[in-house]
């Protein structure tokens, strides 16, 4: 008997993975992701660079205080470049406002053909440069015009697409925000104006201090924002903390790309089982087979076999998983995530192919038999709706769950056997307590052979029927039947 089953599985693995549709579909998943992935990063290169112009209706020259101010980045860059500062500052250092004023001058009077060469020159600096580009009103020819006049003329150019946006700057800053504006045609693109607005927050607070004649460091203490640091026992045993890492909070969130995984595999293998049994019954194949052996051999070995299956892709999808960590950092050299201790994490791998297996297994139970009393795809897919609704249901629940890992949502999931798989994995960064992985364990086993025990039941009944699908009641009576 356990030939047979064996030989069984044995044709089922090999029909599924000799076809290049199938080493295709396994490509196409790490393509996707990559894609998905990689997508963001090489449209931004493609961004263009935003025109801005800046009406200011203020008195004490406003707008240029806060143009140096958002260029203060470019402006470090630029002096580095030039020898003006020291190349060793670092971003967040401050530089003198004397040193800040001289370049902001010579940025200002810089042709476009030598800011080109500086961009060439420093590919990773001037970052502001690249995105947002100021228009001078006196390169608009508006510079002889009243602001409310200039203002007009602006909205004109904003509609026209000639400009991205400009902005209007109050006249009484100090006092109040009236009169501050930002005009623009696009209404998703934010990133113009929040740079913009933290950089006029800055030279206005700094404004504010000065009129209140409140000293310098006095402000700067209370402008000082309260951030509790995370920290986390060192695992010495002696009380003792250490700093929360990157990787470490990468580490919690891991299980949520694995629980994704899991989703995909548990969902093709049993989709890619639903589909052969539907297609071999149409093609009346189910009959040759089972005339050499039993419909429970013959469902056992489609299972197995399709198991296999489901296993070759996910070892095929972990081993680009892994390729990908191990080249990500070459690519990224600014990436500082500890990714492949977080992917080749034993605990991650080995209850990852513990719940796929036991996860693909109920989940298989459940649609051979579907499959087996339907004679068309169309009926197949009909009856799975049930199902699919419940395999969404781990796929909402797993920020959640990854959030509160050990909460009353995540424990109750765990303990019922088709959520299990994803929840317990989901849980995996918690870690949950060991008795619960017993508990869970011993329930999946249980739940998976009386499944089984109920889809043989349908299985050899059904496989050779022909005609209508049988009614809810009458699948029912199989299950009674001994």
């Amino acid at each position: 008997m356990a030939s047979k089953k064996l030989l069984v599985a044995q044709r089922e693995f090999v029909e599924n993975v000799r076809t290049k549709t199938f080493w295709i579909g396994i490509l196409a998943v790490p393509v996707i992701l990559v894609i998905s992935i990689g997508a963001g990063w090489v449209l931004e290169q493609f961004r263009e660079t935003k025109t801005y112009a800046v009406v200011d209706y203020s008195d004490i020259g406003l707008a240029r205080r806060i143009e140096q101010q958002a260029r203060l980045g470019d402006l470090k860059a630029m002096g580095k470049l030039t020898g003006a500062i020291a190349e060793s500052l670092s971003d967040d250092d401050e530089i003198p406002e004397e040193t800040a004023e001289k370049l902001h001058r010579a940025w200002l009077d810089l042709p476009a053909s030598e800011m080109e060469q500086m961009l060439e020159d420093d590919p990773g600096g001037f970052q502001d440069a690249r995105r947002f580009n100021l228009i001078r009103l006196s390169e608009l020819e508006l510079d002889h015009l009243e602001p409310e006049e200039q203002a007009r003329e602006l909205t004109k150019l904003v509609e026209d697409d000639k400009l991205f946006a400009y902005f209007t700057i109050g006249a009484n800053p100090i006092v109040n925000a009236d009169g501050f504006a930002y005009v623009s045609s696009n209404y998703t693109d934010d990133k113009l104006r929040k740079w913009y607005d933290s950089a006029a927050t800055r030279v206005i607070q700094s404004m504010r201090i000065r009129d209140a004649k409140i000293a310098r460091d006095v402000a700067e203490r209370i402008k000082q924002p309260i951030r509790f640091k995370k920290r986390k026992d060192d695992g010495t045993g002696t009380g003792k903390t250490e700093e929360v890492t990157i990787g470490d909070t990468a580490n919690k969130y891991a299980p949520v790309a694995f629980v994704y995984l899991l989703w995909i595999a548990v969902f093709t293998a049993a989709q890619m089982l639903l589909t052969n049994t539907v297609e071999e019954k149409s093609n009346r194949i189910i009959e040759v087979l089972l005339s050499s052996c039993s419909p429970g051999e013959l469902m056992s070995g489609k299972i197995w076999g399709i198991a296999a299956t489901g296993m070759t892709m996910v070892g095929s999808w972990i081993g680009f998983a892994l390729l990908g960590v191990w080249v990500a950092p070459m690519l990224i050299p600014s990436l500082d995530l500890p990714l492949m201790e977080i992917i080749g994490d034993p605990l991650y791998l080995i209850s990852f192919a513990a719940y796929f297996l036991f996860g693909y297994l109920l989940y298989a139970a459940m649609l051979v038999a579907i499959g087996s009393v339907c004679n068309s795809l169309k009926e197949a897919q009909n009856l799975m709706q049930p199902v699919v609704i419940l395999l969404i249901i781990p796929l909402i629940s797993m920020i959640f769950i990854v959030q509160e890992p050990n909460g009353l949502v995540a424990k109750v999931m765990s303990y019922i056997p088709l959520f299990t798989p994803f929840t317990m994995m989901n849980r995996a960064g918690g870690p949950p307590e060991v008795y619960e992985y017993v508990i869970t364990g011993i329930l999946l086993v249980v739940s998976v052979w009386i499944a089984f025990k109920a889809a043989g039941k349908i299985f050899r009944i059904g496989v050779l029927m022909t005609g209508n699908p049988p009614k809810l009641m009458q699948i029912l009576g199989w299950l009674r039947a001994k």
